[in-house]
């Protein structure tokens, strides 16, 4: 059956000469993956630009039940990124997105109030007005919030993660910069030096790595410390 329905790329790894395999958060049906054929041919170079990561994507595709792998029928670009594919550190943080996000959810996980989320943090990442500094917190606190395991206070930031980096004279500005950040969000504008801005962090995603269950060391790291500069 045939289905229409706009999908954020996550990634993709090649198959066989021509084609891809790819991975695609869709709003109306969850995280699928797709095979598409041909995309790498020489008369469809262009086409691969549609299966960067963080590109928005409308689709029409085929939903098989208790198949693995579907198949895309029709695909165009909703909204073309402006700056993320020109700008190193946009570009590396559509990265590190894009590994959060494949860490949190499985397969056929559906969240329209996720997708819609990850719409509205590419939007922001893709002007210039974005502080970039912040960009990672925001992101990390506000997707756990759609996941379900997010923290009601900034106070329960700090506490509910058993690692603790930050010291006795740097508990109460941290708690007051998660509050700025929470409150406002992408807007945030509270500034704060850059080791206390490395030291959260690190805490946001050894929270992760408690919820999640997962010890993995996250690959984006050195990009991020490179941008919070």
């Amino acid at each position: 059956m045939l289905h229409k329905t706009k999908g954020i790329v996550l990634s993709y790894i090649r198959y066989k000469e021509t084609s891809i395999i790819c991975k695609i958060f869709t709003r109306e049906l969850g995280l699928k993956t797709y095979l598409v054929n041909g995309v790498r041919s020489q008369k469809s170079k262009s086409k691969i630009a549609l299966y960067q990561p963080m590109t928005i994507l409308e689709m029409v595709v085929y939903n098989k039940e208790n198949s693995g792998i579907q198949r895309v029928s029709e695909v165009k670009i909703n909204r073309a990124n402006q700056i993320i594919p020109f700008d190193f550190n946009r570009t590396g943080l559509a990265l590190f997105m894009t590994e959060v996000i494949s860490r949190s959810i499985f397969e056929n996980y559906q969240n329209e109030n996720l997708y819609d989320f990850l719409e509205e943090s590419i939007e922001r990442l893709d002007k210039k007005e974005t502080s970039l500094g912040h960009f990672p917190l925001v992101f990390l606190m506000e997707n756990a919030k759609y996941l379900g395991f997010a923290p009601a206070s900034a106070s329960e930031f700090l506490t509910e993660n058993t690692g603790q980096p930050f010291t006795g004279d740097e508990i109460e500005m941290t708690e007051y910069f998660i509050q700025e950040l929470m409150l406002k969000k992408y807007s945030c504008q509270f500034n704060v030096k850059l080791s206390l801005r490395r030291k959260l962090l690190d805490h946001l995603l050894d929270f992760y790595n408690q919820q999640l269950e997962n010890n993995q060391s996250w690959k984006s790291m050195a990009i991020l410390r490179q941008i919070l500069d």
